[in-house]
């Protein structure tokens, strides 16, 4: 892909294997000396790695940023924060991670730092998903746009095969809908079509050869020019679902992407308008459709297929149908509970999408 334009989306974007050990100086850049890292549990390790790498401009560290981003945990963040007199943050980790710091963000309007470990995206734009009651909503404000983004190939080199390819799945679901929404322009479009073939061409190399940090790097690009095409258009019904299944069903967040893309996009493609602007996808991967194309690609890729096998009982089915139909967003076909709820079932049973 060819070099990141330095002016999009107003973020300094840096691509480098190691570049992360050059963050104490990414944190002076910004006039700052008390940096807050912040991880999710699991990354607790890369947490002390960057306080090392920070030493006397670490603040403190906060490993507890968890899916969809519930707001009792923004609060024990922003206590925290506080109480160490952060100036700024560093978010080191996938979606859970850059959304507790853009949650934080939000109310004391610190700079970030955001160092992604997976392909989800958000790091590329000002758009917050969180979650309350068991409703997941999002927002979008200038103020919580990461300043700079630091894509090291080491970090995703470890990124185990099934969470590769459902992360990626997940990022090119912001291409996808992208290339139909009702704001989009050249510039996006042409961001969504990289990107989605970033990895088409990357997703397969890495999970042949994990550690092939060039081939890394090109999913890292695809990650960087799907989510500036999240960060500058809207989204549409793939993620009303992924969202009100995330919010409802606490489904884990990038399979429930990977699940569901296929069949929002066939859902879509039943337009003729909206097939023509997806036939590039269709075309990508050789095949008639893209709902068709997405939904072999993932199963090449050994990503889950169906909602069943990610967690979501039968059951569910009819709730989830009112949940994603209530407060729809914009989208190009239009929205009904009979056609979300045989979606749903399809994507329940894993059926190849039908438009």
């Amino acid at each position: 892909m060819p070099p990141v334009p330095p002016d999009v989306n107003r973020q300094r974007v840096r691509f480098g294997t190691g570049i992360r050990r050059e963050i104490s100086a990414e944190v002076a850049g910004l006039g700052k000396n008390h940096a807050l890292v912040i991880t999710t549990p699991g990354k607790s390790r890369l947490a002390r790695e960057f306080a090392e790498y920070l030493g006397s401009k670490t603040a403190g560290t906060c490993s507890r940023a968890i899916m969809h981003t519930p707001v009792s945990v923004t609060g024990e963040a922003l206590e925290y924060a506080r109480s160490v007199n952060a100036d700024c943050l560093v978010a080191a980790g996938g979606g859970s991670a850059i959304g507790l710091a853009k949650a934080v963000a939000l109310h004391t309007g610190l700079p970030q730092i955001a160092v992604p470990t997976t392909y989800a995206g958000s790091e590329a734009t000002a758009n917050l998903g969180q979650t309350e009651n068991g409703v997941k909503t999002t927002l979008k404000d200038s103020r919580i746009l990461p300043r700079t983004i630091l894509y090291d190939s080491e970090l995703v080199a470890t990124l185990p095969g099934p969470m590769s390819a459902t992360s990626g799945m997940n990022a090119m679901a912001h291409a996808v809908e992208g290339l139909y929404a009702r704001d989009r322009s050249p510039e996006t479009t042409e961001l969504a079509l990289r990107g989605l073939r970033a990895f088409a061409e990357g997703l397969p190399a890495v999970l042949e050869t994990p550690r092939d940090l060039a081939a890394r790097e090109n999913t890292q690009r695809g990650a960087w020019a799907c989510g500036a095409v999240l960060g500058r258009v809207g989204m549409a019904l793939h993620h009303k679902l992924c969202h009100a299944l995330g919010g409802a069903f606490d489904m884990p967040h990038a399979q429930t992407h990977a699940v569901i893309l296929p069949h929002a996009a066939a859902y879509n493609e039943a337009e003729p308008e909206v097939a023509g602007l997806l036939a590039p996808v269709a075309g990508l991967f050789g095949a008639k459709t893209a709902g068709g194309a997405l939904h072999d690609f993932a199963r090449a890729l050994g990503a889950p297929l169906s909602l069943r096998e990610i967690g979501l009982g039968e059951d569910d089915l009819p709730r989830a149908a009112d949940v994603a139909s209530r407060n729809p967003y914009w989208n190009p076909r239009p929205v009904t509970r009979d056609g979300i709820l045989a979606l749903l079932e399809d994507a329940w049973e894993g059926r190849q999408p039908r438009n």
